[in-house]
């Protein structure tokens, strides 16, 4: 498939001029410590001693600083739902790179893996080379206590050392929970081990304290390689290169440590965004309705004093019944109006947390219980939301022309968009709107049947009926009998049975949309999200760009 420039570098080309920054900071990072201590007089003895074990794991801890402090901003998740609400200050192009703030937190967390093991490796060989280089002339200079010292030993016995091995089993046990298999079938371990952050840095901090790598102090006094007084002339004689007298021994002194002046800042402004967040989140809502819809798929509509948010943001949700401390993300399927102060979600029933927290909100009847009076309210589970928080799908109505397409439960960030439109929301630029939503489940439309109905009787009232172009997809063929009905006949007309051509709609909607930019906007399975990604940098729409937008919660 040919690539469009204009499409690569609408799609790409703020993305890969960051990651560009981004490697040329650490590259120019690494390469400056580098040569600092390679060629710094005040590191000539402890060269001499270990070599380019020295100069290699000071310039790896220099780009672990710069990642350690840089991995934390995307985190900051009100910060920059503030920063995408803020139109004098973020720019449309600006929206959608801060919504690869998840991809930038994954790229620190794997170089500040790479780099760990780079500064690992260097500094094992530094133990090695403290035990087997001790240095009688300059003893202060040591980190062995003899010649020969066991390195293990070094290394349990010393800050440095000790701190460097839990920082290295705590990273390993946030690398490995990190795995898609495991935050796919064990989210309660991703959620626990990542928070275990908290911990690393502290270590982190102190982990310089001991003062392992030493420099000189006094370079004039005493310059690097210059005779001593009390060298013998056998020794005089074998350093001919050597000029100058020293005037006295050499000092040395241990490195300050220097890592909390590349955290303190990022960390003080995460501990205070978690804070705000904790203060915004602390009192529960109140739940008004629980809805079963088929596929094992649950509404809940909530109030809560205060909330507001835009279509297409997401909230997180708690429920201390299930557990404290671990925290789901959700799309808000409607929004509160003027009109109308509740708003909801729609979560399907997969996994541990959901299935208890479906349980403790629509719990089983068990007989042999006295029958309750009908009046009888039922109650809910304390549950607390954090956010809301901004997403991609924000973005669909400040382009003329969306093109919405969901895989199933990933209807839920455009089924706000539609509730929106059907609220009668205004001031936005969407001219025409594209909605392709496919399924495997006829059970599955049913969901927000009702809402694309109305929707449809609306804009059909208001003589607007092409402004929503609907397609929906349906890979299993059964009981479509039941898409017939009366109250169902604006869907039935526009159901399909099979996978969608993309191509072909790709090429309807760019020759109906010339010298326009039409946003995509994706919410589903990896497979449609490659394809319509590859579709969006391709070349066959002349004079239509497309620019792709993914929904992915951090």
């Amino acid at each position: 498939m040919v690539v469009s420039v204009r499409s690569w570098v609408a799609n790409e080309g703020g993305k890969h001029l960051v990651l560009m920054l981004w490697l040329g900071a650490n590259s120019w990072l690494f390469t400056e410590t580098f040569l600092f201590y390679y060629t710094g007089k005040q590191y000539h003895y402890l060269y001499k001693m270990l070599g380019l074990g020295l100069c290699i794991s000071r310039a790896s801890a220099s780009a672990l600083n710069l990642n350690c402090s840089l991995v934390l901003v995307p985190m900051c998740r009100s910060l920059l739902t503030f920063v995408r609400g803020t139109r004098t200050v973020s720019s449309r192009k600006t929206r959608r790179l801060l919504d690869k703030s998840k991809t930038f937190h994954v790229a620190c967390g794997v170089a500040i893996c790479i780099l760990s093991v780079v500064h690992v490796s260097a500094h094992l060989v530094n133990v090695i080379n403290f035990s087997e280089s001790y240095s009688d002339e300059f003893p202060a200079l040591n980190l062995a206590r003899y010649r020969g010292e066991d390195p293990k030993l070094i290394i349990l016995t010393t800050i440095p050392g000790v701190t460097g091995v839990l920082l290295v089993l705590i990273l390993f046990l946030m690398f490995l929970s990190s795995s898609h298999c495991v935050r796919v079938s064990h989210y309660e371990i991703f959620w626990y081990t990542h928070n275990l952050f908290i911990v690393f840095y502290v270590i982190l901090m102190v982990h310089m304290v001991g003062g392992a790598l030493k420099y000189q102090t006094n370079i004039e006094a005493h310059p690097p390689g210059c005779l001593e007084p009390n060298r013998t002339s056998t020794e005089r004689q074998s350093e001919e290169l050597q000029q100058g007298r020293c005037r006295e021994e050499a000092h040395f002194q241990p490195h300050c440590p220097q890592t909390w002046l590349w955290v303190s800042g990022p960390l003080c402004l995460y501990c205070a965004e978690r804070f705000f967040r904790y203060i915004r989140s602390s009192d529960p809502v109140t739940i008004v309705t629980v809805i079963r819809h088929p596929c094992d798929v649950i509404e809940l509509r909530m109030l809560k004093k205060n909330f507001a948010a835009r279509p297409g943001q997401y909230v997180v949700l708690n429920c201390p019944g299930v557990s404290s401390f671990e925290n789901h993300p959700f799309t808000l399927t409607t929004c509160p109006t003027e009109n109308k102060e509740t708003f909801g979600i729609h979560l399907r029933v997969v996994g541990d947390w959901t299935d208890r927290f479906t349980q403790l909100l629509l719990p089983q009847p068990r007989l042999g219980l006295e029958i309750l009076p009908m009046m009888q309210q039922r109650r809910y589970p304390k549950l607390y939301v954090d956010g809301p928080f901004g997403s991609p799908s924000e973005d669909v109505f400040n382009y003329d022309v969306s093109f919405c397409v969901a895989g199933g439960i990933g209807v839920t960030p455009f089924a706000c968009v539609l509730h929106a439109l059907l609220d009668g929301w205004t001031g936005f630029r969407l001219q025409r709107l594209y909605f392709v939503w496919v399924c495997r489940e006829l059970q599955s439309f049913f969901w927000f049947a009702e809402l694309l109905c109305a929707l449809h009787h609306k804009l059909w009232k208001e003589n607007r009926p092409d402004y929503l172009n609907l397609k929906l997809y349906v890979s299993q063929p059964e009981n479509l009998q039941r898409m017939s009905e009366e109250r169902y006949r604006p869907l039935a007309s526009r159901l399909l049975v099979g996978r969608p051509r993309w191509k072909h709609l790709f090429d309807e909607i760019g020759r109906s949309n010339k010298n326009k930019r039409v946003g995509v906007f994706c919410c589903g399975p990896k497979g449609i999200s490659r394809t319509l990604h590859k579709l969006c940098n391709s070349a066959r729409f002349p004079g239509t760009t497309f620019e792709f937008n993914k929904e992915s919660f951090s």
